[in-house]
């Protein structure tokens, strides 16, 4: 799943203050002080509204009527210690779930609900709501946390530390913990896991090395460097890819979108390991990876505009203005927290050559319900 879902701080210039793409980023939420919206990711339609008042979460199930919503505490009813499961074709509340503390962040799949406050994330079953577990953590005040919706490796990855970048990973269906990685040095930042469980990617407050562990090997990782100069990773995603996903992607505080290709790496980890050299070389210097394995695109978004990026498909294509006849086309959509919905594409041959289009751009405040988005060209 994607980087999931981000809430917006207090800037003045967010104009948004929540926004998430579904479990298979076919439809997103977003969230601003008057009410909520949900959209179709493929055409821009807007789905359903709802003006009720401000909102810090709103969290689909694929593409189902199920909401879960927590308000923003702007009015008594919508109290930001309260879990509301909404139906949005009624129109009524489902159930409320009520906590000590703030609801910071909420994932969910077909069989189970994670709420995380600050200090603690619960686990319920998500058909009858029964409260399966307790998680005691350090204190996690973004509400950090990644979680894979797959029912066959569905985990929870939380901060597990204060001081440096490490991560608890938490088996959601068996109900324990699966392994501990020191991802980083520094705090983390933004984390993310593949949609099967099989990968994790993590970033640092630093925002200059972004590692992936494969999570049945938690010591196992592989190091992608993002830039030389610290910059905040707003959001993280890899390919929707059943095995092995074949880019993840980065978006940062500069403004810039940045691919790599995971798929390269890994494989070229793999030979460089099976060769006599390296063999003896330290993983320090094994996870090094080519520059030519990333890819970036600068000015994406504005900079300092908190944004959400996903890769929404990997395909095949044709493409006789690249050097090679075939290459792959990596559709990547980008919220930003001012209100924008951007869908790029990057397109990469077999030479390594790449080519970036912005195929659309719209103004999600302005959208009216029930049009379809003709996604004109900014």
């Amino acid at each position: 799943m994607s980087s999931g879902s981000q809430s917006s701080s207090s800037s003045s210039s967010s104009q948004i203050l929540c926004a998430s793409f579904n479990q298979d980023n076919s439809g997103f939420a977003i969230s601003t002080r008057d009410g909520f919206k949900i959209f179709d990711s493929n055409t821009g339609r807007l789905c359903y509204e709802r003006a009720s008042g401000a909102f810090v979460v709103v969290e689909m199930l694929y593409s189902s009527s199920l909401l879960a919503i927590v308000g923003g505490g702007e009015q008594p009813s919508l109290s930001p210690r309260r879990l509301c499961l909404f139906n949005t074709t009624t129109g009524t509340a489902l159930r409320e779930l009520n906590f000590l503390t703030s609801v910071l962040a909420v994932r969910l799949n077909k069989k189970r609900l994670v709420v995380v406050l600050q200090e603690k994330t619960y686990i319920y079953d998500s058909n009858t709501l029964a409260i399966l577990d307790a998680i005691d953590t350090v204190p996690n005040v973004k509400g950090l946390c990644a979680f894979s919706p797959s029912l066959d490796g569905c985990f929870l990855a939380l901060p597990s530390s204060t001081t440096k970048g490490s991560v608890l990973v938490y088996n959601v269906m068996e109900l324990h913990s699966h392994c501990e990685i020191d991802a980083h040095r520094s705090p983390l930042a933004a984390i993310v896991m593949s949609f099967n469980g099989m990968y994790i990617a993590t970033a640092s407050e630093q925002g200059t090395i972004i590692r992936v562990h494969l999570v049945s090997e938690a010591t196992k990782s592989y190091s992608f460097r993002r830039g030389t100069y610290p910059s905040t990773i707003f959001s993280l995603s890899f390919g929707p890819s059943t095995q092995l996903p074949e880019i993840l992607v980065a978006l940062s505080s500069s403004g810039s979108i940045h691919v790599f290709s995971l798929g390269l790496a890994i494989n070229q980890r793999g030979r460089r390991s099976s060769s006599f050299l390296g063999s003896l070389l330290p993983d320090s210097v094994n996870d090094a990876f080519d520059p030519a394995h990333h890819r970036v695109l600068h000015n994406a978004v504005p900079a300092g505009v908190k944004s959400n990026v996903v890769v929404r498909k990997v395909d095949k294509i044709a493409d006789t203005s690249l050097s090679e006849s075939v290459a792959s086309r990596a559709t990547l959509s980008v919220i930003t927290f001012n209100g924008h919905f951007l869908e790029y594409t990057v397109d990469v041959n077999t030479q390594n050559e790449s080519k970036w289009s912005l195929e659309s751009e719209f103004n999600l405040l302005a959208v009216i319900s029930g049009e379809e988005q003709h996604f004109q060209l900014v």
